[in-house]
């Protein structure tokens, strides 16, 4: 059947949609606002050219810049595709010019859809799934701005104290807590232990005197000010204090995590698999829309996390397996993190990592291999809406 292709490629202010036939024609290329009379407008002009034909988009993001865009398109009863940018920046070779520019990228992405048929659907998650991804998304950010904060803060120190940045762990409470206070070898070998530990256990701290005492051992290894102590230590003073904001931060974003993800329908399922908390469970269910069911297979599943591999075969090479190029970043993580975890506390993990490390596996490939088989077994927990349990051991009579 004779079929429209419109291509998106998105922006911050202004998407650029180009509409191509079945044979690859342009029928339309227009940049417009992201602006809701001007994106109906798009669709409309879309579906006048289409003239009672179906039409297909596709899209370069499944949100944030072209959020609008995408309501618009659901809510109209429109199909739309998802293309990943990485997949555009290398078509895009295979296209005649050199030059990149909106209306290139849009053809581009139309094409691309006209052509293949393996990109995914974007269809609407339930309102649980999308209100996760929004605060699982923040709480990525916050977790990248508080690594970013921690770095600067142990080149801050160790540019002035470097004995102190070894001995304290900085992403711990109780060492950020005491760098509010006292940065300078001086300050701290004025204070002593006595008094350091009063003052870290006033504030809570715990294991106030051992922190003290490691302070105190490392202040008196360094007698040299540095040229700028007192600027350094003004700065880790603010560094440190920033990294207890953000913990703060990412605590309550926890909090709010994990009320919202109680509330879905399979929480209690997906909570029940061993190594997944609310956290990854949240993670689990934000990138998979709420529910199963744009998978088809457990394998379909495994293969949109990432944790199937891919052949690359060449000649007379075969058997090569490598991760796949296309896959959801987050969702691996969720079934790799939650793999390594379920080792140390579930029986059955544990065994079936054994098992692959006596295979000859190495650490990561065993666990990788675990994350694969974790897909069929939420794959079958959810289809059964039952909760993960431990098979008691077989038993015969004596």
């Amino acid at each position: 059947m004779s079929r429209i292709w419109a291509g998106i490629d998105s922006g911050k202010g202004h998407h650029h949609g180009l509409a191509l036939d079945t044979d690859g024609k342009t029928l339309l290329s227009r940049r417009v606002a992201n602006d809701e009379p001007e994106l109906l407008k798009l669709l409309g002009d879309v579906l006048d050219l289409a003239d009672g034909r179906p039409v297909t988009w596709a899209i370069d993001m499944t949100g944030g810049e072209p959020a609008l865009l995408l309501a618009l398109l659901v809510s109209h009863g429109q199909e739309v595709l998802y293309m990943p940018g990485r997949l555009v920046n290398r078509a895009s070779d295979g296209y005649r010019g050199e030059g990149k520019t909106d209306a290139r990228d849009a053809y581009v992405i139309a094409d691309q859809a006209r052509m293949r048929r393996d990109l995914r659907p974007i269809r609407p998650g339930d309102e649980a799934a999308v209100e996760l991804k929004l605060l699982t998304g923040r709480r990525s950010d916050l977790v990248e701005d508080r690594t970013r904060a921690v770095n600067r803060l142990r080149g801050t120190l160790l540019s002035m104290f470097p004995a102190l940045e070894r001995t304290l762990d900085v992403t711990n409470t109780g060492p950020l807590r005491l760098l509010t206070g006292y940065q300078a070898p001086a300050a701290i070998r004025r204070a002593g232990a006595s008094r350091l530990t009063k003052w870290l256990a006033n504030r809570k701290v715990r294991n106030a005197r051992s922190l003290a005492e490691a302070a105190v051992e490392a202040a008196e290894r360094q007698h040299t000010a540095v040229p700028g102590e007192k600027t350094i230590a003004k700065l880790v003073h603010t560094l440190a204090e920033e990294v207890m904001a953000l913990n703060e931060q990412i605590r309550e974003m926890d909090k709010l995590i994990e009320g919202r993800f109680r509330e879905h329908e399979l929480a209690d399922i997906v909570l029940s698999v061993p190594g997944i908390g609310a956290t990854l469970g949240a993670e689990f269910l934000a990138a998979v829309g709420g529910n199963l069911d744009d998978f088809d297979s457990p394998d379909a599943l495994a293969a949109f996390a990432g944790v199937a591999p891919a052949p690359r075969d060449s000649g007379k090479v075969s058997g090569n397996l490598h991760r796949p190029i296309v896959y959801h970043r987050r969702l691996q993580r969720v079934f790799y993190t939650s793999a390594l975890v379920s080792v140390q506390f579930d029986p059955n993990s544990r065994k079936f990592y054994d098992r692959k490390r006596a295979e000859g596996k190495k650490h990561v490939q065993a666990v990788l291999a675990l994350a694969r088989r974790r897909v069929n077994v939420i794959w079958a927990l959810i289809r059964d809406r039952r909760c993960y349990e431990l098979t008691p051991p077989v038993t015969t009579a004596g």
